[in-house]
C-alpha cells in the first residue's frame, strides 16, 4: 500500500512539473525578445525605433512578402508574413490558439500581449504602451481568400486584442483589383462596380485594356508603392469596434459551432450567390 502511495505521489509530481514546465515555455515563447537568436521567420523589421512612425503590414504569403519587401519604405514599414491562414479562434481553446506559431509570432512582433481571462496566467497581459507600431495594416489580396484571412485576423484582433480597435490602430489596406489602360492613361479601380462605372465614363471604344491583379505579387513595385503603400496616394480604411464587431458576429455565424443559425442563413441568401467557384 506504501508503494502504491509513492507511486502516485510521483504520477502527481511529474504532472505538475510537465504542466510548469508548458506554462514556462508558452511565456518565454511569447515573451522573447525580438533579437537575432529568437527572430520570427521571414518577419522583415524597418530601420526607425521612433513607435509614432513605425507600421506594419500583415501580408499572405511568400509572393506578397516578396512585393511588399521591394515596394516599401524600408525606413518606417516593416512587413509580417502570415504562412496560410490563421487559426479559427472561435473553435480552439486557449492550448492550441496560443501554440499556433502564426499567432504567436503576430503576437511577438507587436509587442503588445493579449486580453485574455485570468485563468491564462502563462500569457503575457495586454500593455497599449509595449506596442512596436502605430499603424497594424492587414494587406491581403483583393479576393475570397483574402477576405477570409481578414476576417479571422479582425476576429482574433476583437477577442483579445481589442483595445487596438478601438484606439485605432488597425486598418485594412485597400489594393487595387483591375487596372485600366486607355490612350495611355492608367485607372486604378477597386471592385467590379467601380470597373464598370469606370468603362462607362472613358467608354469601350477603342477597347481599353484591362488587367486583373489575382494578387500583390502580380503588381511591380512601383504599382504597389503608389497604390497601397505610399502614405500620400494609398487608400486604407480604419477599422472601427462597430467594423469588428460585425465581422466577429458574421463570422460566428458563418464558422461557429452552431449549425442551426448557419443553416437557416444559407437557406434565407442562397439565392444571392453568382459566380459560384467549386
Amino acid at each position: 500500500e506504501a508503494d502504491r502511495i509513492a507511486d502516485q505521489v510521483l504520477v502527481n509530481k511529474r504532472s505538475r512539473e510537465q504542466a510548469e514546465k508548458a506554462r514556462l515555455t508558452i511565456k518565454k515563447k511569447l515573451t522573447g525578445s525580438m533579437d537575432i537568436s529568437n527572430r520570427v521567420q521571414k518577419f522583415v523589421d524597418c530601420r526607425s525605433r521612433d513607435v509614432s512612425r513605425r507600421e506594419i503590414y500583415i501580408v499572405e504569403g511568400d509572393s506578397a512578402l516578396g512585393a511588399c519587401k521591394l515596394s516599401r519604405d524600408a525606413e518606417f514599414q516593416g512587413i509580417m508574413p502570415v504562412r496560410g491562414k490563421i487559426l479559427n479562434c472561435l473553435k480552439a481553446d486557449y492550448g492550441r490558439i496560443f501554440k499556433n506559431e502564426i499567432i504567436t509570432d503576430l503576437i511577438k512582433v507587436l509587442g503588445c500581449g493579449v486580453e485574455v481571462q485570468k485563468h491564462a496566467k502563462e500569457l503575457p497581459g495586454f500593455d497599449l504602451d509595449s506596442l512596436r507600431w502605430c499603424k497594424v495594416i492587414i494587406c491581403t489580396d483583393a479576393d475570397v481568400d483574402g477576405a477570409h484571412i481578414r476576417i479571422l485576423m479582425l476576429t482574433f484582433f476583437y477577442r483579445y486584442m481589442r483595445p487596438l480597435i478601438e484606439k485605432g490602430y488597425v486598418y485594412i489596406a485597400m489594393p487595387p483589383l483591375y487596372k485600366v489602360t486607355k490612350a495611355k492613361k492608367e485607372y486604378y479601380v477597386y471592385d467590379d462596380n467601380e470597373l464598370e462605372k469606370l468603362l462607362q465614363e472613358i467608354g469601350r471604344d477603342p477597347k481599353p485594356e484591362i488587367q486583373r491583379y489575382k494578387g500583390l505579387g502580380e503588381m511591380s513595385k512601383e504599382q504597389l508603392w503608389s497604390t497601397t503603400m505610399d502614405p500620400a496616394h494609398r487608400t486604407m480604411m480604419r477599422i472601427t469596434p462597430e467594423d469588428a464587431m460585425a465581422a466577429d458576429e458574421i463570422f460566428t455565424l458563418l464558422m461557429g459551432d452552431q449549425v442551426e443559425p448557419r443553416k437557416k442563413f444559407i437557406e434565407e441568401n442562397s439565392d444571392l450567390v453568382k459566380d459560384l467557384d467549386v
